[in-house]
């Protein structure tokens, strides 16, 4: 729907364009983009007006005229003060563009939803930009979110992202944020550091590739700096993963827990601050294959467990509910609510096992003898 202040920003001549009595002729030129004598930034909202319209073939070649936009079109606009809605169309379409993306951070009506757009879509560079302008960002905190979420963001802007957040009371939908404010605030303690040990076999595969060599290029790169001194030191990104987990901050383990890799969230899954082991498995990229590694393992926290059969997803796994029934770090309560679900055999087995508390060997035969007795 085309607001009456979008309307008065057109000349009358663009405004009788998109009146229903116009031409069809007329307004199928100005979905192509040809308007005589029509400045670059009121051309560039007609034609975002028109791609938002209710025609379906008007709209469809203003898209199309919208993605491309001859050069010189694009930064006369850009001169321009340009309306919220055509701000939107050119991060739509040109949000890869770096140059255009920076003069398009300069205007002062771009919309939150470009905004967002460009967060999401940000490199390193962009990002940074971005994160500078705190005003915007209080404005909308969504835009704080895609940038949080951007994995071309350096840790530390996602750091004072958080942080602004916390101090200025916004409450953020990601998946460990209550756990980066409490980091931030010191609403709960935060336990000592310590180096894990790595005495779970299945936590011990997950280290043997020390050094990450994924972003090496065709030739490989040199592993090694070399300061003034002659000393050569690892480049961070060859140093092995648990080395560089142990240099950071509970917030920057936070974010690591929550964007990076099955073998990053193996070991932070594990970290003696609970903060940590939890955004590791709030995770929404921690997979069900993870989660029956997780429940498997002896090396966890009853919170780490308790998180895992808490959701639906994970529990869908026959294999994590029999984990999480045979694995005694599991909370009762959870444990036993899994115990229903067994197949006769690995009941039998558990109710014979030694590793599973007593409470637990005590529901098992309970629901055998359930099972039992509806059979007779």
């Amino acid at each position: 729907m085309i607001a009456d202040e979008e309307l008065s920003q057109l000349p009358p001549p663009l405004r009788r364009v998109l009146s229903p009595e116009a031409p069809p002729q007329l307004r199928l030129m100005a979905a192509r983009g040809v308007v005589p004598g029509a400045r670059p930034a009121d051309l560039l909202l007609l034609l975002a007006l028109l791609a938002d319209g209710e025609d379906g073939g008007l709209a469809r070649q203003a898209t199309q005229t919208l993605a491309g936009l001859p050069a010189p079109v694009l930064s006369g606009a850009l001169t321009a003060t340009l309306a919220p809605r055509a701000t939107l169309h050119l991060a739509r379409h040109y949000a890869l563009d770096a140059e255009l993306v920076e003069q398009l951070l300069r205007q002062p009506q771009l919309s939150g939803e470009a905004l967002e757009l460009l967060a999401e879509r940000a490199d390193e560079r962009r990002g940074e930009l971005i994160a500078t302008n705190e005003q915007r960002l209080l404005e909308h905190p969504k835009v704080i979110e895609k940038l949080y979420l951007n994995r071309s963001v350096r840790m530390s802007t996602a750091d004072r992202l958080i942080d602004l957040a916390v101090r200025n009371g916004l409450t953020l939908d990601l998946p460990a944020f209550d756990e980066a404010a409490a980091a931030i605030t010191g609403e709960l303690i935060v336990e000592a550091q310590q180096e894990p040990t790595f005495d779970d076999q299945l936590f011990q595969e997950v280290t043997t590739a020390a050094i990450a060599l994924e972003h090496a290029g065709p030739e490989l790169e040199d592993t090694h700096d070399v300061n003034e001194d002659g000393e050569e030191t690892v480049r961070q990104k060859f140093l092995p993963i648990h080395a560089q987990i142990a240099q950071m901050t509970i917030t920057q383990k936070i974010r690591k827990a929550t964007l990076g890799t099955a073998s990053e969230r193996m070991l932070l899954v594990r970290d003696p601050n609970r903060l940590v082991a939890a955004a590791a498995v709030k995770s929404p990229l921690m997979r069900e294959n993870e989660a029956a590694m997780v429940s498997s393992s002896r090396a966890v926290s009853e919170e780490v467990l308790r998180l895992i059969a808490m959701n639906r997803e994970f529990t869908r796994s026959y294999q994590v509910k029999l984990n999480l029934v045979s694995n005694p770090r599991t909370p009762l309560s959870f444990a036993t609510r899994m115990v229903p679900h067994l197949r006769d055999v690995d009941l039998k087995k558990l109710s014979l096992s030694k590793n599973v508390t007593g409470a637990v060997q005590t529901a098992v035969r309970q629901q055998m003898a359930r099972k039992k007795a509806g059979k007779s």
